[in-house]
């Protein structure tokens, strides 16, 4: 963008600068509009990066109940799931406060599922072929 050499002509209202398509006006308003965007993407990154480094601070928390929360590495106990003696644990998946583990055994395959909160078997789903 060339600038114009009389400033008589560049500084009235609506005339374009000689070899360029915007008026001195739109020309400020358009360096306005860039400065406030990169100070707001410069404020954005800054947010993001201080979010993570609060985040990475903090001690993780692991819900365990309603309202109650236990520090990462305090656990909650043992819990004792009764299984066939044939039984073998084919996969184990965690939802939430609760637990699915199939089991393979002589009698068929079966999912018990166990509520972590308060240690209990929530159910034993058996699975029949068709």
């Amino acid at each position: 963008m060339s600038v114009a050499s009389n400033p008589e002509t560049s500084t009235l209202p609506g005339t374009v600068l000689t070899g360029a398509v915007f008026t001195p006006r739109q020309v400020r308003i358009l360096k306005i509009a860039v400065i406030v965007m990169g100070v707001l993407l410069v404020g954005g990154f800054a947010f993001v990066l201080a979010a993570i480094v609060y985040q990475a601070s903090r001690p993780a928390q692991v819900g365990v109940g309603m309202g109650t929360t236990v520090s990462a590495g305090e656990g909650v106990g043992s819990i004792d799931l009764p299984i066939p003696r044939d039984a073998t644990v084919g996969g184990v998946s965690l939802d939430g406060n609760r637990l699915a583990v199939h089991l393979n055994g002589a009698s068929g395959p079966e999912i018990a599922i166990i509520d972590l909160a308060s240690g209990t078997v929530i159910a034993r789903v058996r699975l029949k072929p068709q």
